[in-house]
Protein backbone atom coordinates (compact mmCIF):
# COMPACT_ATOMS: atom_id res chain seq x y z
CA UNK A 1 0.00 0.00 0.00
CA UNK A 2 3.30 2.31 1.14
CA UNK A 3 4.46 1.59 -2.83
CA UNK A 4 1.17 2.94 -4.25
CA UNK A 5 1.04 6.15 -2.29
CA UNK A 6 4.42 6.58 -3.14
CA UNK A 7 4.46 9.04 -5.79
CA UNK A 8 0.72 10.65 -4.35
CA UNK A 9 1.26 14.69 -3.17
CA UNK A 10 -2.54 14.53 -2.55
CA UNK A 11 -3.95 14.76 1.19
CA UNK A 12 -5.17 11.25 2.30
CA UNK A 13 -5.50 11.99 6.28
CA UNK A 14 -6.70 8.40 6.94
CA UNK A 15 -3.33 6.91 4.99
CA UNK A 16 -1.38 9.26 7.27
CA UNK A 17 -2.73 8.28 10.66
CA UNK A 18 -1.87 4.40 9.38
CA UNK A 19 1.11 5.52 9.29
CA UNK A 20 1.83 6.95 12.17
CA UNK A 21 -0.21 4.25 14.49
CA UNK A 22 2.55 1.62 12.57
CA UNK A 23 5.06 4.13 14.01
CA UNK A 24 6.63 4.62 10.77
CA UNK A 25 9.04 7.59 10.88
CA UNK A 26 10.73 7.41 7.53
CA UNK A 27 7.34 6.72 5.29
CA UNK A 28 5.31 9.58 7.26
CA UNK A 29 7.90 12.23 6.46
CA UNK A 30 8.25 11.08 3.30
CA UNK A 31 4.54 11.36 2.20
CA UNK A 32 3.83 14.21 4.78
CA UNK A 33 6.66 16.78 3.49
CA UNK A 34 5.57 16.67 -0.22
CA UNK A 35 1.93 18.09 0.70
CA UNK A 36 1.05 21.37 0.58
CA UNK A 37 1.70 23.38 4.04
CA UNK A 38 -2.13 24.12 3.81
CA UNK A 39 -2.78 20.17 3.46
CA UNK A 40 -0.47 19.75 6.04
CA UNK A 41 -1.75 22.46 8.71
CA UNK A 42 -5.61 21.06 8.09
CA UNK A 43 -4.10 17.59 8.98
CA UNK A 44 -2.03 18.19 12.10
CA UNK A 45 -5.55 20.15 13.27
CA UNK A 46 -7.98 17.33 12.54
CA UNK A 47 -5.90 14.73 14.94
CA UNK A 48 -6.32 15.21 18.95
CA UNK A 49 -3.35 15.89 20.84
CA UNK A 50 -1.98 12.10 21.23
CA UNK A 51 -1.09 12.06 17.30
CA UNK A 52 0.05 15.43 17.54
CA UNK A 53 2.80 14.60 20.33
CA UNK A 54 4.27 11.98 17.85
CA UNK A 55 3.79 14.55 14.94
CA UNK A 56 6.19 17.04 17.17
CA UNK A 57 9.01 13.90 17.69
CA UNK A 58 8.67 13.14 13.80
CA UNK A 59 9.22 16.15 12.85
CA UNK A 60 11.93 18.95 13.24
CA UNK A 61 10.80 22.79 14.72
CA UNK A 62 11.92 23.78 11.51
CA UNK A 63 9.12 21.50 9.74
CA UNK A 64 6.81 22.87 11.99
CA UNK A 65 7.13 26.23 11.51
CA UNK A 66 6.09 25.89 7.66
CA UNK A 67 2.76 24.59 9.29
CA UNK A 68 2.34 27.10 11.87
CA UNK A 69 2.90 30.21 8.76
CA UNK A 70 -0.22 28.24 6.86
CA UNK A 71 -3.58 30.39 6.98
CA UNK A 72 -5.11 27.11 7.79
CA UNK A 73 -4.62 27.25 11.65
CA UNK A 74 -6.51 29.83 13.40
CA UNK A 75 -5.21 32.56 15.64
CA UNK A 76 -6.81 31.77 18.88
CA UNK A 77 -5.48 28.18 18.72
CA UNK A 78 -1.88 28.72 18.55
CA UNK A 79 -1.73 29.02 22.32
CA UNK A 80 -3.69 26.10 22.96
CA UNK A 81 -0.86 23.90 20.34
CA UNK A 82 2.18 25.98 22.03
CA UNK A 83 0.94 24.52 25.17
CA UNK A 84 1.04 20.70 23.58
CA UNK A 85 4.79 21.42 22.59
CA UNK A 86 7.97 21.65 24.68
CA UNK A 87 8.82 25.54 25.73
CA UNK A 88 12.02 24.55 23.96
CA UNK A 89 10.64 22.71 20.74
CA UNK A 90 8.03 26.00 20.32
CA UNK A 91 10.63 28.17 20.87
CA UNK A 92 12.82 27.16 18.15
CA UNK A 93 10.00 26.63 15.79
CA UNK A 94 9.42 30.26 16.17
CA UNK A 95 12.96 31.21 15.49
CA UNK A 96 12.80 29.64 12.37
CA UNK A 97 9.36 31.42 11.54
CA UNK A 98 9.44 34.52 9.27
CA UNK A 99 9.27 37.21 11.89
CA UNK A 100 6.24 38.87 11.05
CA UNK A 101 4.32 35.45 11.49
CA UNK A 102 6.33 34.83 14.48
CA UNK A 103 5.09 38.31 15.74
CA UNK A 104 1.26 37.39 15.00
CA UNK A 105 1.90 34.38 17.31
CA UNK A 106 3.66 35.60 20.11
CA UNK A 107 0.71 38.64 20.56
CA UNK A 108 -1.87 35.75 20.94
CA UNK A 109 -0.19 35.06 24.29
CA UNK A 110 0.32 36.61 27.51
CA UNK A 111 2.95 38.42 28.72
CA UNK A 112 4.60 36.17 30.76
CA UNK A 113 4.34 33.29 28.08
CA UNK A 114 5.44 35.40 25.33
CA UNK A 115 8.91 36.76 27.59
CA UNK A 116 9.43 33.08 28.19
CA UNK A 117 9.69 32.09 24.20
CA UNK A 118 11.70 35.01 23.79
CA UNK A 119 14.51 33.90 26.80
CA UNK A 120 15.03 30.85 24.77
CA UNK A 121 16.00 32.61 21.57
CA UNK A 122 18.78 33.98 19.95
CA UNK A 123 19.82 37.79 20.32
CA UNK A 124 19.41 38.79 16.74
CA UNK A 125 15.66 36.86 16.42
CA UNK A 126 14.56 38.45 19.84
CA UNK A 127 15.61 41.89 18.86
CA UNK A 128 13.93 41.82 15.41
CA UNK A 129 11.01 40.72 17.03
CA UNK A 130 11.11 42.80 19.83
CA UNK A 131 11.36 45.82 16.98
CA UNK A 132 7.74 44.63 15.50
CA UNK A 133 6.06 43.97 18.97
CA UNK A 134 6.85 47.44 19.25
CA UNK A 135 4.77 48.67 16.97
CA UNK A 136 1.14 50.33 17.53
CA UNK A 137 -1.41 46.85 16.79
CA UNK A 138 -2.99 47.55 13.69
CA UNK A 139 -0.50 49.49 11.53
CA UNK A 140 1.83 48.47 8.81
CA UNK A 141 4.91 48.35 11.00
CA UNK A 142 2.78 45.54 13.34
CA UNK A 143 2.35 43.33 10.09
CA UNK A 144 5.84 43.76 7.93
CA UNK A 145 8.44 41.42 7.76
CA UNK A 146 12.02 42.83 8.05
CA UNK A 147 12.86 39.64 5.87
CA UNK A 148 13.39 41.36 2.23
CA UNK A 149 16.16 41.88 0.00
CA UNK A 150 17.68 45.69 -0.50
CA UNK A 151 21.00 46.26 -2.25
CA UNK A 152 22.83 49.60 -2.34
CA UNK A 153 22.21 52.48 -5.16
CA UNK A 154 26.44 52.29 -6.33
CA UNK A 155 25.93 48.25 -6.39
CA UNK A 156 26.67 46.57 -9.87
CA UNK A 157 24.04 44.03 -11.30
CA UNK A 158 26.60 41.70 -10.61
CA UNK A 159 27.36 42.79 -7.04
CA UNK A 160 23.48 42.79 -6.35
CA UNK A 161 23.06 39.26 -7.50
CA UNK A 162 25.62 38.30 -5.46
CA UNK A 163 23.85 39.81 -2.26
CA UNK A 164 20.45 38.28 -4.20
CA UNK A 165 21.52 34.88 -3.53
CA UNK A 166 22.99 35.08 0.12
CA UNK A 167 19.67 37.01 1.10
CA UNK A 168 17.04 34.93 -0.82
CA UNK A 169 17.10 31.50 1.42
CA UNK A 170 15.32 34.11 4.38
CA UNK A 171 13.69 36.53 2.41
CA UNK A 172 10.18 36.59 2.26
CA UNK A 173 9.87 37.45 -1.29
CA UNK A 174 12.46 38.22 -3.84
CA UNK A 175 10.16 39.41 -6.63
CA UNK A 176 11.28 43.04 -5.60
CA UNK A 177 14.35 44.26 -4.83
CA UNK A 178 14.70 47.52 -2.83
CA UNK A 179 17.00 50.04 -3.46
CA UNK A 180 18.74 52.10 -0.65
CA UNK A 181 21.77 54.62 -0.11
CA UNK A 182 24.44 54.19 2.51
CA UNK A 183 21.90 55.35 5.26
CA UNK A 184 19.62 53.08 4.06
CA UNK A 185 16.74 55.51 2.70
CA UNK A 186 14.62 53.56 0.04
CA UNK A 187 15.38 54.99 -2.86
CA UNK A 188 13.78 53.06 -5.67
CA UNK A 189 12.73 49.69 -6.59
CA UNK A 190 13.27 46.77 -9.25
CA UNK A 191 11.62 43.74 -10.07
CA UNK A 192 13.71 40.43 -10.29
CA UNK A 193 13.10 39.77 -13.99
CA UNK A 194 15.25 43.52 -14.01
CA UNK A 195 17.82 42.80 -12.62
CA UNK A 196 18.37 39.04 -14.43
CA UNK A 197 18.31 40.52 -17.78
CA UNK A 198 20.71 43.53 -16.84
CA UNK A 199 24.03 43.61 -17.88
CA UNK A 200 26.65 42.44 -14.89
CA UNK A 201 28.64 45.91 -15.05
CA UNK A 202 25.45 48.26 -14.92
CA UNK A 203 25.11 50.50 -11.90
CA UNK A 204 21.64 49.53 -9.79
CA UNK A 205 20.98 53.42 -9.84
CA UNK A 206 21.11 53.39 -13.66
CA UNK A 207 18.21 50.51 -13.90
CA UNK A 208 16.10 51.43 -11.22
CA UNK A 209 12.87 52.70 -10.60
CA UNK A 210 12.64 55.52 -8.42
CA UNK A 211 9.03 55.86 -8.34
CA UNK A 212 8.13 53.73 -5.70
CA UNK A 213 5.41 53.82 -3.71
CA UNK A 214 5.74 53.35 0.44
CA UNK A 215 3.89 52.62 3.40
CA UNK A 216 4.91 54.84 6.95
CA UNK A 217 5.12 52.49 9.94
CA UNK A 218 2.27 54.40 11.38
CA UNK A 219 0.04 54.09 8.39
CA UNK A 220 -3.38 52.05 9.28
CA UNK A 221 -3.57 48.91 7.72
CA UNK A 222 -6.72 49.02 6.42
CA UNK A 223 -5.13 51.73 3.71
CA UNK A 224 -2.30 49.80 3.29
CA UNK A 225 -4.25 47.18 1.72
CA UNK A 226 -6.49 49.27 -0.31
CA UNK A 227 -3.17 50.86 -1.54
CA UNK A 228 -1.80 47.27 -2.11
CA UNK A 229 -4.90 46.17 -3.99
CA UNK A 230 -5.61 49.45 -6.22
CA UNK A 231 -1.66 48.89 -7.86
CA UNK A 232 -1.88 44.67 -7.67
CA UNK A 233 1.62 45.14 -5.80
CA UNK A 234 3.01 41.74 -4.34
CA UNK A 235 5.06 43.53 -1.91
CA UNK A 236 5.20 47.12 -0.69
CA UNK A 237 7.93 48.84 1.43
CA UNK A 238 7.58 50.32 4.88
CA UNK A 239 9.55 53.27 5.70
CA UNK A 240 9.89 55.66 8.92
CA UNK A 241 9.61 59.46 9.54
CA UNK A 242 13.72 59.89 7.31
CA UNK A 243 12.25 57.33 4.82
CA UNK A 244 14.60 54.55 6.19
CA UNK A 245 13.40 51.03 4.94
CA UNK A 246 11.61 49.03 8.15
CA UNK A 247 10.39 46.54 6.27
CA UNK A 248 8.06 44.93 3.56
CA UNK A 249 4.33 44.40 3.75
CA UNK A 250 4.00 40.88 1.28
CA UNK A 251 0.36 39.85 -0.16
CA UNK A 252 -0.43 37.17 1.92
CA UNK A 253 0.26 39.24 5.07
CA UNK A 254 -2.38 41.76 3.11
CA UNK A 255 -4.81 39.08 2.57
CA UNK A 256 -4.82 38.57 6.46
CA UNK A 257 -5.78 42.09 7.00
CA UNK A 258 -8.73 42.04 3.71
CA UNK A 259 -10.13 39.17 5.87
CA UNK A 260 -9.97 40.61 9.20
CA UNK A 261 -11.53 43.83 8.35
CA UNK A 262 -13.83 42.31 6.32
CA UNK A 263 -15.12 40.22 9.40
CA UNK A 264 -14.81 43.08 11.97
CA UNK A 265 -16.83 45.38 9.26
CA UNK A 266 -19.28 42.88 9.64
CA UNK A 267 -19.56 41.98 12.61
CA UNK A 268 -20.69 45.56 13.63
CA UNK A 269 -22.91 45.65 10.68
CA UNK A 270 -24.47 42.69 12.60
CA UNK A 271 -24.90 44.49 16.16
CA UNK A 272 -22.04 41.76 17.44
CA UNK A 273 -18.50 43.37 18.86
CA UNK A 274 -16.57 40.78 16.99
CA UNK A 275 -17.45 38.10 14.72
CA UNK A 276 -18.71 34.60 16.61
CA UNK A 277 -15.98 31.76 16.76
CA UNK A 278 -17.86 28.86 15.82
CA UNK A 279 -16.51 26.61 19.11
CA UNK A 280 -17.39 29.76 21.35
CA UNK A 281 -19.99 28.84 24.61
CA UNK A 282 -23.07 30.40 24.74
CA UNK A 283 -21.94 32.71 27.30
CA UNK A 284 -18.79 34.03 25.63
CA UNK A 285 -21.18 34.49 23.00
CA UNK A 286 -24.06 36.25 24.41
CA UNK A 287 -21.16 38.44 25.85
CA UNK A 288 -20.17 39.71 22.88
CA UNK A 289 -23.70 40.35 21.81
CA UNK A 290 -25.14 41.72 24.63
CA UNK A 291 -24.07 45.16 24.67
CA UNK A 292 -25.52 46.09 21.29
CA UNK A 293 -28.89 44.22 22.27
CA UNK A 294 -29.10 46.49 25.40
CA UNK A 295 -28.05 49.40 23.90
CA UNK A 296 -30.81 48.98 21.24
CA UNK A 297 -33.44 47.52 23.44
CA UNK A 298 -33.47 51.13 25.07
CA UNK A 299 -33.76 52.63 21.77
CA UNK A 300 -36.80 50.37 21.03
CA UNK A 301 -38.17 51.77 24.94
CA UNK A 302 -37.68 55.23 22.98
CA UNK A 303 -40.09 53.40 20.23
CA UNK A 304 -42.58 52.03 22.28
CA UNK A 305 -42.50 55.22 24.55
CA UNK A 306 -43.42 57.67 20.91
CA UNK A 307 -46.59 55.49 20.07
CA UNK A 308 -47.40 56.19 23.45
CA UNK A 309 -47.62 60.33 23.04
CA UNK A 310 -49.70 58.93 19.84
CA UNK A 311 -52.04 57.01 21.84
CA UNK A 312 -55.30 58.84 21.28
CA UNK A 313 -54.60 58.63 17.36
CA UNK A 314 -54.42 54.92 17.96
CA UNK A 315 -57.33 54.42 19.99
CA UNK A 316 -59.45 56.72 17.33
CA UNK A 317 -58.70 54.71 14.88
CA UNK A 318 -57.11 51.55 15.74
CA UNK A 319 -56.46 50.84 11.29
CA UNK A 320 -53.65 52.25 11.63
CA UNK A 321 -51.79 50.22 14.12
CA UNK A 322 -52.34 47.65 11.36
CA UNK A 323 -49.49 49.48 8.92
CA UNK A 324 -46.96 50.11 11.86
CA UNK A 325 -44.78 46.93 11.00
CA UNK A 326 -44.79 47.60 7.50
CA UNK A 327 -43.55 51.32 7.38
CA UNK A 328 -40.77 50.51 10.18
CA UNK A 329 -39.57 47.48 8.29
CA UNK A 330 -39.37 49.06 4.71
CA UNK A 331 -37.86 52.60 6.19
CA UNK A 332 -35.27 49.82 8.40
CA UNK A 333 -34.75 48.06 5.03
CA UNK A 334 -34.00 51.16 2.54
CA UNK A 335 -31.74 52.34 5.56
CA UNK A 336 -29.43 49.30 5.94
CA UNK A 337 -28.91 48.95 1.78
CA UNK A 338 -27.95 52.88 1.82
CA UNK A 339 -25.95 51.92 4.93
CA UNK A 340 -23.96 49.23 3.06
CA UNK A 341 -23.70 51.03 0.24
CA UNK A 342 -22.07 53.96 2.13
CA UNK A 343 -19.97 51.78 4.37
CA UNK A 344 -18.46 49.84 0.95
CA UNK A 345 -17.03 52.97 -0.70
CA UNK A 346 -15.93 54.23 2.75
CA UNK A 347 -13.78 50.77 3.17
CA UNK A 348 -12.13 50.63 -0.69
CA UNK A 349 -11.40 54.44 -0.45
CA UNK A 350 -13.89 54.56 -3.37
CA UNK A 351 -15.65 57.57 -1.58
CA UNK A 352 -13.44 61.11 -0.64
CA UNK A 353 -13.88 64.65 -0.97
CA UNK A 354 -16.29 65.95 -3.48
CA UNK A 355 -17.75 62.28 -4.07
CA UNK A 356 -19.21 61.70 -0.34
CA UNK A 357 -21.72 64.67 -1.93
CA UNK A 358 -22.24 62.75 -4.87
CA UNK A 359 -22.78 59.93 -3.08
CA UNK A 360 -25.53 61.35 -0.90
CA UNK A 361 -27.18 63.31 -3.32
CA UNK A 362 -27.85 59.98 -5.40
CA UNK A 363 -29.29 58.08 -2.09
CA UNK A 364 -31.39 61.30 -1.93
CA UNK A 365 -32.61 60.56 -5.33
CA UNK A 366 -32.40 56.97 -4.86
CA UNK A 367 -34.53 57.24 -1.64
CA UNK A 368 -36.86 59.92 -3.61
CA UNK A 369 -37.42 57.22 -6.82
CA UNK A 370 -38.03 54.26 -3.76
CA UNK A 371 -40.14 55.92 -1.59
CA UNK A 372 -42.64 57.31 -4.64
CA UNK A 373 -43.13 53.81 -6.22
CA UNK A 374 -43.64 51.88 -3.05
CA UNK A 375 -45.85 55.14 -1.74
CA UNK A 376 -48.07 54.50 -4.57
CA UNK A 377 -47.90 50.98 -4.47
CA UNK A 378 -49.23 50.47 -0.97
CA UNK A 379 -51.96 53.37 -1.77
CA UNK A 380 -53.27 50.80 -4.58
CA UNK A 381 -53.22 48.19 -2.59
CA UNK A 382 -54.52 49.75 0.79
CA UNK A 383 -57.51 50.90 -1.35
CA UNK A 384 -58.47 47.56 -2.70
CA UNK A 385 -58.08 45.60 0.57
CA UNK A 386 -59.55 48.20 2.94
CA UNK A 387 -61.20 50.64 0.37
CA UNK A 388 -60.41 53.43 2.15
CA UNK A 389 -58.09 56.06 -0.24
CA UNK A 390 -57.81 58.40 2.46
CA UNK A 391 -55.51 55.46 4.54
CA UNK A 392 -53.95 54.76 1.67
CA UNK A 393 -52.73 57.85 0.87
CA UNK A 394 -51.53 58.55 4.45
CA UNK A 395 -49.69 55.08 4.51
CA UNK A 396 -47.97 55.55 1.09
CA UNK A 397 -47.05 58.92 2.33
CA UNK A 398 -45.45 57.95 5.34
CA UNK A 399 -43.96 54.95 3.71
CA UNK A 400 -42.23 57.62 0.33
CA UNK A 401 -41.11 59.73 3.30
CA UNK A 402 -39.47 57.41 5.69
CA UNK A 403 -37.32 55.47 2.79
CA UNK A 404 -36.05 59.14 1.69
CA UNK A 405 -35.43 59.93 5.27
CA UNK A 406 -34.20 56.25 5.72
CA UNK A 407 -31.94 55.96 2.85
CA UNK A 408 -30.66 59.94 3.81
CA UNK A 409 -29.62 58.64 7.01
CA UNK A 410 -27.88 55.28 6.15
CA UNK A 411 -25.40 57.34 3.84
CA UNK A 412 -25.30 60.28 5.85
CA UNK A 413 -24.27 58.66 8.89
CA UNK A 414 -21.36 56.60 7.96
CA UNK A 415 -19.70 59.71 6.20
CA UNK A 416 -20.00 61.93 9.33
CA UNK A 417 -18.48 59.22 11.78
CA UNK A 418 -16.04 58.57 9.10
CA UNK A 419 -15.11 62.18 9.26
CA UNK A 420 -15.12 62.99 13.22
CA UNK A 421 -12.49 59.46 13.20
CA UNK A 422 -15.17 57.09 14.04
CA UNK A 423 -15.63 53.58 12.32
CA UNK A 424 -17.91 53.78 10.22
CA UNK A 425 -19.34 50.46 10.64
CA UNK A 426 -20.34 50.79 14.21
CA UNK A 427 -23.43 52.76 12.62
CA UNK A 428 -24.51 49.03 12.41
CA UNK A 429 -27.45 47.26 10.51
CA UNK A 430 -29.45 46.96 13.85
CA UNK A 431 -28.67 50.80 14.81
CA UNK A 432 -29.50 51.92 11.88
CA UNK A 433 -33.04 50.11 11.64
CA UNK A 434 -33.83 51.07 15.65
CA UNK A 435 -33.23 54.48 14.04
CA UNK A 436 -35.30 54.27 11.31
CA UNK A 437 -38.56 52.99 13.65
CA UNK A 438 -38.48 55.94 15.69
CA UNK A 439 -38.26 58.52 12.39
CA UNK A 440 -40.66 56.23 10.95
CA UNK A 441 -43.27 55.99 13.57
CA UNK A 442 -42.51 59.62 14.01
CA UNK A 443 -43.66 60.49 10.27
CA UNK A 444 -46.51 58.27 10.36
CA UNK A 445 -48.71 58.85 13.55
CA UNK A 446 -47.53 62.61 13.39
CA UNK A 447 -49.32 62.70 10.06
CA UNK A 448 -52.41 60.76 10.96
CA UNK A 449 -52.79 63.28 13.69
CA UNK A 450 -52.41 65.82 11.98
CA UNK A 451 -55.34 64.56 9.43
CA UNK A 452 -57.29 63.10 12.11
CA UNK A 453 -60.36 65.16 11.06
CA UNK A 454 -60.42 63.67 7.71
CA UNK A 455 -59.76 60.05 8.54
CA UNK A 456 -62.91 59.87 10.60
Amino acid sequence: MIEEKKNEVQYDEEFLRMLLDEENIEAFREHFLVLHPFDQAKFYEEVGPDIRQVIYRYLSPQEMAIIFESTEIEDDEYENYLNEMDPSYGAAMLGFMYTDNAVDILNELDTEQRENYLDMMDDETVDEINELLGYEEYTAGAIMTTEYVSVLESSTVREAMRVLRQEAQTAETIYYIFVVDSAHRLLGVMTLRELIVAEGDLYIRDIMSDRVLSVKVTDDQENVANLMKDYDFLAIPVINENRELQGIITFDDIIDVIEEEAEDDYSKLAGISDMDDNDAGPIRAAGKRLPWLIILLFLGMLTSGLMGIFEATLDKVALLATFIPLISGTSGNSGTQALAVAIRGIATGDIGGKSKFKLVLRELSTGIIMGLVSGAIVVGIIFFWKGTLIVGLLVGASICCSIVVATLAGSFIPIIMHKLGVDPAVASGPFITTLNDVTSIVIYLGLATTFIGLIL
